[in-house]
């Protein structure tokens, strides 16, 4: 049996299939530069998340060779399915830096147009590429051809409203061998504001026959049913929503998961973070998911300073057993 074989589930059925890769359920971490790096993707899918999505990488660090490349790809076998997200605004480069990472093995290659940023999209990259539709299709066509997995993307509806082109590149994945497609339902320009447009990613999920997946506006378990009904979406991608409340991948919102749950949880994360980085680089990169995690609790702003300024874990596991039993949500 193949470690990939290994890692899934047996006597379940697969909410859906990205190729001939079984998703055995139908919420998803997504991707997001500085948090979903090994130890948050791995606390989320035991938690519940069906795949772990990569921190998006440059095709030129994967191409040129980067010092922090093998951290943002590191996975652990009880991850997969894992995808590999990458972005660049050049096709040749893509395809030079995917059949790189396919030697890492990965189950799956997502090509990300999805990031706002100015220093992606501006380059034409990221959602950039919603702005040239022949070189998503150049993209797709080549990476589907020379690959044995399967090769996904990550959109949002547009540029902006005056160029929300978002069937026309759906259909183009589709067309070029792309065997899934997730939607952020929002453009470039809005970037995270406004709200959520579910009603572009239905029309996306009539318009193609490979799985789509909504993302955008998902903060509470009650969201999940609501985007799914509304889209028909096959899978549901949360983000922002799952910092500081992982368990919603088990479907529980914050304020049902009682303070044991929250500290056990938290000490696995550092614990993690702590393995995987070191201890000192570990925990300075904790404090954000920290001052997530104690966000809904009751503490005076010296308990808060103190969590969020422990220079050693033993410091800051201490100071964790004293406020959070005695801590009620705010």
């Amino acid at each position: 049996m193949t470690n990939r074989q290994a890692a899934m589930p047996v006597n379940n059925t697969p909410a859906f299939w990205v190729g001939s890769i079984p998703i055995f359920g139908e919420l998803i971490l997504a991707p997001m530069d500085g948090f979903s790096d090994q130890p948050f993707r791995s606390l989320a899918r035991r938690l519940g998340s069906a795949m772990s999505y990569s921190e998006f990488v440059n095709a030129l660090d994967v191409i040129h060779g980067h010092p922090l490349l093998d951290q943002r790809l590191a996975f652990l076998e009880e991850e997969r399915p894992v995808v590999f997200q990458v972005f660049d605004d050049d096709p040749e480069r893509l395809v030079q830096a995917v059949l790189k990472l396919s030697a890492r093995g990965p189950d799956i290659i997502d090509i990300n147009m999805g990031c706002a940023s100015r220093t992606v999209a501006g380059r034409g990259a990221g959602a950039g590429l919603l702005r040239t539709p022949d070189k998503v299709a150049k993209i797709f066509k080549r990476l589907s051809t020379a690959l044995d997995i399967p090769v996904t993307g990550k959109i949002r509806l547009g540029w902006d409203d005056d160029n929300r082109n978002y069937l026309e590149i759906a259909r183009i994945i589709e067309d070029n061998g792309g065997q899934l497609i997730a939607v952020h339902g929002r453009t470039k320009r809005q970037n995270y504001t406004g709200q959520a447009d579910w009603d572009a990613i239905a029309e996306i999920k009539q318009a193609v026959s490979i799985p789509v997946i909504a993302n955008g506006d998902v903060q509470r378990v009650a969201d999940i049913a609501s985007i799914q009904a509304q889209t028909g979406c096959d899978g549901v991608m949360i983000g922002r929503a799952a910092i500081g409340n992982p368990w919603i991948f088990a479907r529980l919102d914050r304020e049902h998961v009682p303070a044991d749950k929250v500290r056990t949880t938290m000490l696995l994360h550092l614990e993690a973070m702590l393995a995987f980085y070191g201890e000192e680089h570990g925990l300075v990169l904790f404090r954000k998911h920290v001052a997530r995690y104690i966000s809904p609790y009751r503490l005076s702003p010296d308990q808060r300073k103190r969590l969020l300024t422990s220079q050693q874990a033993e410091d800051f596991m201490a100071v964790l057993d004293e406020m959070i039993p005695a801590a009620l949500p705010g």
